[in-house]
């Protein structure tokens, strides 16, 4: 294991290449046959399993249900909203026939030219365009609103360049899609969902992010306003890590979703669209992991707790067995995830050197000293430092311990975070500090031609316009020209 480790590529040698090595050795996910597709092992669909159970909570909690829509979708509901198809049409992957046939020589199948569909099927790249022409059927009148409905799912949307959980042809997400009577209560909705989102990015993944608007070039295909939380990875690139976008009527009308009202009018339903993907887990490992491997924190961690036993005899394991069982059992009361591993097939060494690739968050080791004063070995993932405690009162001390390295990930990642943001005037000096990976907070004129010229030469692109930021007027860095406030920019994955 020793070796493994290794050959993990150093972050401050290849960043990219320490994050894909990272994914692989620690068995979160790798490549499938099929290109741009990943498989998720095991080890990383349990971080996504606890990641979809916290949300879910917390999307029922704001009254949102889940249901369940078709994978593909008629290629028609996409054109019905211009700006929509505008912008997944170069992703599209178009399901044209319904059939197989074998082949003229017997050796394998073809697809059988009489089995065309007469409409061609698209493999949902998001599901607006199907859902909304389902909404027509379920809401007539202002009391089937407001409509609050999120669904678990996966969409293909095609990827040339691909990274495993940051960018694949498929991924797995929930989308939320709500219907509304009135524009205020959609406006609400869309920024409330990003506040659950930033609740989550910094409680459950220890990660703070930007809140803010998108620019108009930047926002989602179809939408009025999109909401995002921006969060900022270890080498200073920006990560999208959710939007919740405000679509308007533009979807109600599509598909005329109209309702009456409470004067007897009618009037078309007002929505909104929110989701975040498996690119959190990306996040995550960006954001705190290390050249030891994963470090995870503990909310999100599928292990939280391992104990190794350090042993000479089956009588001396025998006895410290006795006493980590004991702790296996305190703690599961507790809700806390631990594994006592025993497996003689493995050293200590090799052991510890595997739960720390992984982002155990807690490790206790017992050997025969231990036994006989009563003490235990914790060393913490997060700082790598170890103490030896006595085992009175061990389980209070690690329900503690998890709590505190939580909060640890947390302001490490803040840090990291306020380090590098940083205000700039000049364009001369915004150039040199986006090669150094910064959050750029910076004066822009509002106009789509600066933001493409600023794209092109510098490859940052702007973030967010933050809705915590005080607008101040300035000038633009680029043009001149007036500025209401600044905006972020920072180059991006």
């Amino acid at each position: 294991m020793a070796r493994e480790l290794k050959e993990l590529t150093p972050r401050e040698e290849d960043y990219s290449q320490w994050y894909q090595d990272l994914v692989i050795k620690a068995e979160l996910a790798e490549n499938s046959a099929v290109r741009g597709c990943m498989v998720i092992k095991p080890y990383g669909y349990a971080i996504w399993e606890k990641m979809q159970r916290a949300l879910d909570s917390m999307f029922k909690t704001t009254g949102h249900q889940n249901a369940y829509f078709p994978l593909l979708i008629p290629k028609s509901f996409l054109s019905r909203e211009a700006n929509h198809v505008e912008g997944f049409a170069k992703e599209c992957a178009v399901v044209t026939h319904y059939r197989l046939k074998t082949s003229h020589d017997g050796k394998g199948v073809v697809v059988d030219p009489e089995a065309r569909l007469e409409e061609e099927l698209i493999i949902r790249p998001t599901s607006e365009t199907i859902i909304w022409n389902t909404y027509k059927n379920w809401i007539q009148s202002y009391r089937d609103l407001p409509l609050l409905i999120n669904q678990w799912a996966n969409v293909m949307r095609w990827e040339m360049r691909t990274r495993l959980f940051l960018r694949t042809a498929e991924f797995l997400w929930q989308e939320g899609h709500t219907a509304h009577a009135t524009q205020q209560e959609a406006e609400i909705e869309a920024q409330r969902m990003q506040g659950v989102y930033a609740d989550f990015a910094k409680n459950f993944m220890a990660i703070p992010v930007v809140k803010g608007t998108k620019s108009e070039s930047e926002r989602f295909a179809g939408a009025v306003d999109t909401y995002t939380i921006e969060a900022m990875m270890q080498d200073g690139k920006a990560l999208q890590a959710g939007t919740s976008h405000f679509l308007g009527q533009n979807f109600g009308r599509a598909f005329d979703v109209t309702f009456i009202d409470r004067e007897g009018k009618t009037d078309y339903a007002w929505a909104t669209s929110w989701g975040v993907s498996t690119r959190l887990i990306g996040a995550l490992i960006m954001s705190h992991s290390d050249n030891n491997g994963l470090v995870l924190p503990p909310k999100l961690a599928p292990l939280q707790v391992v104990i190794i036993p350090i042993y000479k005899s089956a009588e001396q394991l025998a006895q410290i067995s006795k006493k980590a069982d004991a702790i296996v059992e305190q703690l599961k009361t507790l809700e806390i995830s631990v594994k006592y591993d025993d497996n003689d097939n493995k050293k200590p060494g090799w052991k510890f050197a595997e739960y720390e690739l992984k982002g155990v968050p807690v490790r206790l080791a017992m050997g025969g000293r231990d036994l006989e004063n009563n003490t235990i070995e914790i060393m913490r993932r997060d700082t790598l430092k170890k103490e030896t405690v006595t085992c009175d009162g061990i389980v209070e001390k690690i329900a503690g311990l998890l709590e505190d390295i939580q909060l640890n990930i947390y302001r490490k990642a803040l840090d990291n975070m306020q380090k590098r943001s940083v205000f700039v005037d000049t364009y001369q000096e915004f150039k040199e500090k986006i090669e150094k990976g910064y959050f750029i907070m910076s004066h822009w004129d509002g106009t789509a031609q600066t933001e493409e010229l600023i794209k092109n030469e510098t490859k940052a692109t702007i973030r967010c316009i933050p809705q915590e930021e005080e607008p101040s007027g300035g000038n633009c860095m680029v043009t001149g020209k007036p500025s209401k406030q600044r905006v972020l920019f920072a180059r991006s994955y």
